[in-house]
């Protein structure tokens, strides 16, 4: 049967269907020439957050690489919805790694790329914040302490989604998980823990460190290719909304992240060695509350009467982002 090429008719704007602007104006997905590493016909929940921020972000690294790139992938949501045996949505080279050992493989793999003279080969690691944040914390920890060539990324949902939604240290304070306290004064999980990855990157002075989220394509796309024209070890934080265990409609989840982004909750930054270099403004800030609201997880913030002073408290946390940052232009 003959092939016939596909047509697209999306017009304008900075989306994914951007097809009408100028080439080196589009984005990545917007080139009928992309490679679709992570193709169709993967498990993930309709409205997927990380199935979309591994799609941008694997193919921008394949574009910066021409191809040339493995990756190693940590146990968890992207692992079981993209590799249910023995089917794959995988097309490029793809290993699955343990939970806490995504990190290491990847050096390895590195290692041997090195030793074989494939210097085009680059290699990227990838895991959610539970395989990143916790299990596989050392394991980073000691790729970014050797410098080893090696870009990780960590598809933030703020919690052990494919297990159950239980808590990890990346969720943030008063989100209901399965492990944190349905009820009592102060349900949900509790202020003044977790981990805050990019700033512990940034603390091992690496190449190169940067946040992102499924809502701005281009910026996403711009620091995955950026970041594979440095050798030594980078970092890139990626802010992926999770409806399933957010509680939130299928259709927010970019709507979620930019609201994570305009309130201050998500700065959005590069950094180079330790230093930030870059931060993407605030545009049309808006409250917290915004952001809170349309999830169920906060649900218990805004019943009959609403808990405004653990409501403040989070907007505090927005506000503190937003000093140490730059995220709003001075008036």
């Amino acid at each position: 049967m003959d092939q016939t090429v596909v047509k697209f008719y999306q017009t304008g704007t900075f989306t994914v269907g951007n097809r009408l602007l100028a080439p080196e104006l589009r984005s990545v997905q917007a080139d009928t020439q992309r490679f679709n590493s992570l193709n169709s016909g993967h498990r993930a929940c309709q409205g997927c957050g990380e199935a979309l921020g591994a799609r941008y972000a694997i193919d921008a690294a394949m574009q910066a690489t021409k191809g040339q790139l493995i990756a190693a992938n940590a146990t968890g949501c992207l692992e079981v919805f993209s590799t249910p045996y023995p089917e794959t949505s995988w097309q490029m080279p793809w290993i699955h790694s343990l939970f806490g050992n995504a990190a290491a493989v990847a050096t390895g793999i590195a290692a041997a790329m090195r030793v074989k003279g494939r210097s085009e080969v680059r290699v990227v690691a990838q895991g959610g914040d539970g395989g990143t944040t916790d299990i596989g914390f050392g394991c980073l920890s000691g790729m970014f302490e050797r410098n080893d060539d090696v870009l990780y990324i960590c598809y933030d949902n703020e919690a052990y989604m494919n297990t159950g939604v239980q808590r990890s240290s990346a969720t943030p304070p008063a989100a209901r998980t399965a492990t944190t306290m349905p009820v009592g004064p102060q349900p949900g999980n509790v202020f003044g823990q977790g981990k805050n990855l990019p700033q512990i990157a940034m603390a091992h002075e690496i190449p190169y460190v940067a946040t992102a989220t499924v809502a701005d394509l281009h910026d996403l796309e711009y620091k995955v290719k950026r970041a594979m024209s440095i050798h030594g070890a980078r970092y890139i934080h990626i802010f992926v909304p999770c409806p399933l265990g957010w509680g939130a409609a299928s259709h927010d989840t970019i709507k979620l992240a930019r609201l994570a982004t305009e309130s201050g909750f998500f700065p959005v930054f590069e950094a180079r060695r330790g230093e930030v270099t870059g931060v993407t403004k605030i545009r049309r800030q808006v409250p917290i509350e915004d952001y809170l609201r349309p999830q169920k997880r906060f649900a218990h913030l805004f019943g009959q009467t609403p808990d405004t002073a653990t409501i403040a408290r989070l907007q505090a946390i927005a506000d503190r982002n937003i000093r140490r940052y730059g995220l709003l232009d001075a008036a």
